[in-house]
């Protein structure tokens, strides 16, 4: 393994300190967002988060996409988890004790049922094994459909989408824009077994995002969880690709007792 310096000027805060546990590469996304009511979500989050909020509304975003160049660190490649198409149902919320940002996923369906199981297992994320396909039309322009299997009622989302191009407005996302607030996020929580408060680390460059265009033909995920979408358009916007690393697991009690100290290179190989 070596060590590169990545760029970091983007971040809220220094990279932790420590290795990276895993890294990937997210392929083809369409986000797709749209303003709840925190009285909505506040519900839903485990004790220790708060719901973050810009313009006054929590957010509740919806990501298609598909995974590739999936290391986990020592580790040779997994068979069956070398790419494959994913779906997660997400918020943003703020650690109450720290103020740090994050985000918090209510669901996340993937078409590998060993993904499926390592990241329950390592990271305590809800990831469901799903029935997926994700048919590239053009350039970029995508058909996406997910249903996911052993579910007591059925949980669907069915899109197409396209990116329209790279612009000058959206080359890197600003601090303080709603852009910067739905994708520059560098940790994610969870909750383990026990009902505790789990957060790992993660990084990328800022997100390259697009304008886009999208049909959602049908769209289960949020009434899955009890939450009504406002009858309005999302906001949509489109992202080619991003490596990702992602640090271990922490519980978020030990984190705070511990006060790691953040260093200024993260490792890549």
């Amino acid at each position: 393994m070596r060590e590169i310096k990545l760029r970091t000027s983007q971040r809220p805060r220094p990279l932790p300190s420590g290795r990276w546990a895993m890294t990937q590469r997210w392929n083809d996304l369409l986000f797709a967002h749209w303003p709840v009511p925190a009285s909505q979500i506040l519900p839903l989050l485990p004790e220790g988060l708060q719901v973050d909020t810009f313009m006054g509304s929590a957010w509740l975003g919806m990501v298609p996409f598909w995974m590739d160049r999936i290391k986990i660190r020592g580790l040779p490649p997994v068979p069956g988890a070398h790419s494959f198409p994913e779906l997660s149902l997400r918020t943003y919320v703020r650690d109450a004790h720290t103020g740090v940002q994050g985000v918090y996923f209510f669901s996340l369906d993937a078409g590998s049922l060993l993904a499926v199981a390592a990241a329950r297992a390592l990271y305590h994320l809800p990831y469901y094994w799903a029935e997926m396909r994700l048919e590239q039309r053009s350039d970029r322009d995508f058909s996406f459909y997910s249903r996911r299997r052993f579910a007591g009622h059925p949980v669907i989302f069915s899109a197409r989408y396209r990116g329209l191009g790279p612009t000058r407005k959206l080359a890197e996302s600003r601090s303080g824009s709603l852009e910067y607030f739905l994708t520059e996020r560098y940790c994610l929580f969870s909750r383990n077994r026990a009902g505790r408060l789990v957060r790992a680390n993660i990084h990328h460059v800022p997100w390259p995002l697009e304008d886009a265009r999208a049909e959602i033909e049908r769209n289960d995920l949020a009434a899955a969880i009890g939450i009504q979408l406002p009858n309005e358009e999302p906001v949509l916007h489109y992202s080619r690709r991003l490596a990702v690393y992602v640090w271990p697991a922490e519980l978020v009690g030990r984190i705070r007792a511990t006060g790691r100290a953040p260093i200024a290179v993260a490792p890549t190989g």
